[in-house]
């Protein structure tokens, strides 16, 4: 190794920098030479060499330790930044990222029964990750001031940010496995979910089928009426793929094979005009990923 390099003939060696960064510190070149593993006589040749080849004096020796010259003065603060700028890009690069948590709005119907069941895998996918997940109970909670990114549900128009389709919703009845066997399921009672999932009457045309006017609870969340499905409080209008889980466990069952696409689904949405941080970046493309057959017919 050598001592410089030809392209740059005034540029010191690293060794000769650490000492004369670690003197300058301390004030003293055995203070130096103990931090940095050396002797004494090897941390006073550095500076020697250093100084012949800037051919400046770059300490003045004291009775006891050194003092920084003018010229050496000046020169510490920028061998300290340019230490401090390989340290950071050799830890951005090669050891492991700290933790970043990403905060996410999301309607609690969809944290419970999409987002919480892939948190493992998640975790597996993305280890030095953290949620910070806000549920959202009612459309309103969006317009309070929030992170860059939230779920939503509608047809993927919001006014002022960026949306990518996370699901596309169909719509089946089920209800408990107690009701299941009533030919004549129709007339039982409906349950009703507020907002833009109250689709009975559309359901019922689109299925040929004659609706009724029998209306049973209505609840502000799909999931607390998914709950009261499962409890055999009614037939539940249920909406797929939110309801997955509960057909393959059982606990719910489908009365018809008849599904209405609806055009409203789950976005992953963003503020148009906020550049996202690496880690909400990352966990967008993880999402995207993970969901990405639930965003087809």
């Amino acid at each position: 190794m050598t001592n410089g390099s030809t392209n740059h003939p005034r540029l010191a060696s690293l060794d000769w920098l650490r000492s004369f960064e670690a003197a300058a510190r301390l004030s003293n070149f055995t203070a130096a030479a103990a931090e940095l593993g050396l002797t004494q006589a090897a941390v006073s040749q550095h500076i020697r060499l250093l100084e012949e080849r800037l051919k400046t004096r770059l300490f003045s020796r004291l009775a006891r330790g050194v003092a920084l010259s003018p010229e050496g003065a000046a020169y510490l603060p920028h061998i300290q930044s340019a230490f401090a700028t390989i340290a950071n890009s050799t830890a951005e690069l090669f050891e492991p990222r700290a933790v970043q948590t990403v905060t996410l709005r999301v309607p609690i119907s969809f944290a419970l029964l999409m987002l919480v069941p892939v948190l493992p895998d998640l975790a597996s996918a993305l280890p030095r990750l953290q949620l910070d997940i806000v549920t959202i109970h009612r459309p309103s909670d969006y317009d309070l001031p929030g992170p860059a990114l939230d779920i939503r549900f509608g047809n993927g128009s919001f006014p002022g940010r960026e949306a990518e389709r996370l699901t596309v919703e169909r719509l089946v009845p089920v209800a408990a496995p107690v009701l299941a066997d009533d030919a004549d399921w129709p007339s039982l009672p409906l349950l009703l979910v507020a907002g833009a999932r109250e689709m009975w009457a559309e359901w019922f045309t689109a299925a040929g089928l004659a609706g009724h006017s029998l209306r049973s609870h209505r609840f502000d969340s799909f999931v607390a009426a998914m709950e009261a499905a499962s409890a055999g409080a009614g037939v539940l209008l249920g909406s797929r793929p939110l309801i997955d889980a509960a057909l393959a466990g059982g606990t719910l069952v489908r009365l018809s094979d008849f599904e209405l696409t609806s055009t409203s689904g789950h976005f992953l949405t963003r503020a148009s005009a906020v550049p996202l941080t690496s880690g909400e970046q990352d966990f967008r493309h993880w999402l995207l990923k993970r969901l990405a057959g639930q965003a087809r017919t």
